[in-house]
């Protein structure tokens, strides 16, 4: 879904920086001068306004990089997931209540396996995050009190962890903090704006982008209505909603390419498949198979247009095809990465 946003965005005219660091930037009367560091090296760009919107890093973007006061602070509370081989066969998810008042989901994932999760853990630091073999055996055990088929940290085959950066609003249990949002606007008379996000969730950025706009829109002289609630990012203008119609229409129409490959590259990219397979009659005409199915014409398009880099942007960021890919694929990524521009 970010990646998508930010594809959405770059297709009305934004510029897209990754693996860009925000080093600083100094306040003025009409913009303000941000310095940046890119791989190609450092830059200076003009901007009217600066949404500070660095989630963990909100608090010591605001001190550190920009010099302004913060009035709010921030808990880290870490939340981990682990993936097993499939638990069951059937599309439900399952919300399982816990002795500590938590819930844990158990939901279908990528075909052959569950997703099970999550904890919360406060944290000191939101640098590299990782499951602990605590939350580990705690999911396992979550699962173990409603499933007859148990499970060990031995049967995890992968597992991920994140920060989220919670308002302290005095709750003394982790999992009772507010997922709210709040806004820090600092903007002077006669001096660029800066606002800064404290707390919230993923699940609601569109509604927190409305309120932002509702705050800044009036300072930059912006008076367009909000318009993102009924949007589709991009690839999922199927018409009707109807995916089952429309991946039935693709695997016509690309009868060449084995159903089970047009079904992942209907269910990640939708409409915008057309720009991976364009003419092709066959999966030869997609270019070497890098491994379950992931081929060189789809490498391309995720350069091209997801601003791909690397092996794990592949097969973790955008997919989950490390889960079943051989051991050798992401070195051949890597290689098939040196050859494309």
């Amino acid at each position: 879904m970010v990646v998508l946003n930010a594809r959405d965005a770059a297709d009305r005219g934004a510029s897209i920086l990754t693996r860009t660091e925000f080093m600083r930037a100094e306040r003025g009367p009409q913009h303000w001068r941000a310095f940046i560091k890119t791989p190609q090296g450092e830059q200076q760009i003009l901007a009217r306004a600066i949404v500070n919107a660095a989630g963990p890093w909100v608090a010591s973007v605001l001190h550190d990089r920009i010099a302004r006061p913060n009035h709010h602070n921030i808990r880290l509370v870490k939340g981990s997931h682990i993936i097993v081989s499939q638990l069951f066969t059937h599309d439900a998810s399952y919300i399982l209540q816990q002795p500590d008042r938590r819930v844990v989901f158990a939901i279908p994932y990528e075909g052959k396996f569950t997703l099970i999760g999550t904890t919360d853990v406060e944290v000191k630091t939101a640098e590299n995050p990782a499951i602990s073999p605590e939350e580990t055996e705690y999911l396992c055990m979550a699962i173990n009190r409603y499933f007859s088929k148990r499970i060990s940290p031995a049967d995890v085959v992968w597992s991920y962890a994140g920060v989220r950066p919670l308002q302290d609003d005095a709750s003394g249990n982790a999992s009772a903090v507010t997922r709210d949002y709040t806004f820090e606007l600092d903007a002077p008379s006669g001096q660029a704006p800066v606002l800064s996000i404290f707390g919230g969730k993923l699940t609601t950025y569109r509604k927190l982008a409305e309120h932002a706009m509702e705050k800044l829109g009036p300072l930059l002289g912006a008076k367009a209505k909000s318009w993102t609630a009924g949007a589709s990012l991009p690839g999922g203008d199927i018409p009707d909603a109807d995916f089952v119609r429309f991946q039935n229409n693709s695997e016509r129409r690309y009868a060449g390419i084995p159903k089970p490959i047009m079904s992942r590259l209907c269910r990640l990219y939708g409409t915008r498949i057309d720009k991976i397979i364009g003419t092709a009659k066959g999966l030869n005409d997609l270019g070497a198979d890098l491994g379950a199915g992931l081929t060189e014409a789809e490498l391309t398009y995720l350069v091209r247009n997801e601003w791909v880099q690397t092996a794990e942007d592949v097969l973790w960021r955008r997919s989950k095809l490390g889960l079943i890919t051989p051991p050798d694929t992401a070195a051949r990524v890597t290689e098939a990465l040196r050859h494309i521009s």
